[in-house]
């Protein structure tokens, strides 16, 4: 009895190693069925969604859940963007979860911050703050924690790509936020009127936006390319932004041609790239625009991808989340379920 409780708990354990060791050594890698949480845009102060995040950390933690991700936006996007409600604020609204929780960067914590009603910040001195503060660990947030590989040194740029390996299953997070990726246009970057920007400030995001978009098709290939190496079933890209998927509900008009979602075109090029060839399932994750959804978004009527599937989370004034579930059984290896909230 002894004996198998050890090999037990050292199979657990292999599930949640660092990713260098888990890639250096598939043939230690188990596949299982598990359950996980996704939820984020959330509490919003002018929503009083404070109220309800209780209910919300009550009824995850009851569920078992491997672990959960928050795909974004720790606060409205109406409220400063001060250290203490995009820090420490966030930080203990991550750590309340009971399961390990993974933080992907939202436009309301720094892409935003630049507009008047937001303090009229520096936009990339909030994302250097955020770096510094929320990633400079390897492990995740909660009670209890999970080792993450990061694509920057901890605290610094790109420490907010991450990524981990459960169950057979490849996850990545990347810093892809609304407010079309943080591309600005040169036309109308300057507006006194909403925004505390100047031209070099404007200048300077223009910048951070090509380097960063670079750096994360780059986390996304190289998923990929771990992921057909240990042979997963299935890859998970969690980011913020809604990138404007909308066909085809809006007949004759297809909004990823539109400007405002051109930040987002390098990505999902790449996205299905490496979605195309890959064997497995790939599930995209997103927050931004609050309305729960799965489907399969297309590219155009014939450019479906089979093994593409969509999920938006939930959002303020909704304060539920969504249980997803991994199983190797199946032919989908992701399911998902809406878990609305009890009282809220």
């Amino acid at each position: 009895m002894k004996k198998r409780t050890a090999l037990a708990i050292a199979g657990l354990a292999l599930l949640f190693l660092p990713l260098a060791a888990v890639s250096e050594n598939p043939g230690h890698f188990k596949r299982g069925r598990f359950q996980f949480g996704l939820w984020g845009d959330m509490p919003y102060a002018k929503n009083n969604d404070g109220l309800k995040i209780a209910a919300l950390i009550k009824d995850m933690d009851a569920a078992g859940l491997a672990f959960t991700v928050y795909d974004g936006d720790t606060k409205d996007g109406a409220s400063p963007c001060s250290d203490e409600t995009v820090g420490q604020r966030a930080i203990a609204l991550l750590n309340q979860t009971r399961a390990p929780t993974i933080y992907v960067p939202g436009d309301n914590e720094w892409t935003d911050c630049h507009r008047l009603s937001n303090g009229g910040y520096d936009a990339l001195e909030r994302l250097d703050y955020i770096r510094r503060h929320l990633f400079k660990s390897e492990k995740s947030f909660g009670k209890r924690r999970l080792v993450l590989a990061h694509q920057g040194r901890l605290g610094g740029p790109y420490s907010e790509n991450t990524r981990w390996i459960v169950g057979g299953v490849v996850f990545v997070g990347l810093n892809v936020p609304g407010s079309n990726n943080g591309k600005v246009d040169p036309a109308h970057c300057l507006a006194p009127q909403t925004s505390a920007r100047t031209e070099a400030q404007c200048a300077a995001a223009s910048r951070e936006y090509a380097d960063r978009d670079a750096h994360n098709r780059q986390w996304l290939s190289g998923s990929f390319q771990l992921a057909r190496k240990i042979h997963s079933l299935g890859v998970m890209v969690v980011i913020q932004a809604d990138p404007g998927f909308d066909l085809p509900e809006t007949e004759g008009a297809d909004e990823r041609t539109l400007s405002q979602y051109d930040g987002y075109t390098g990505l999902l090029s790449e996205l299905e790239t490496q979605t195309r060839a890959f064997a497995g399932q790939v599930v995209l994750v997103h927050g931004d625009t609050h309305f729960f959804k799965v489907d399969k978004p297309l590219l155009g009527q014939s450019r479906l991808l089979k093994n593409f599937t969509r999920l938006e989370t939930f959002g303020s004034p909704n304060i539920h989340w969504v249980r997803a579930t991994v199983d190797p059984a199946s032919r989908n290896v992701f399911a998902f379920e809406p878990m609305i909230v009890p009282g809220n």
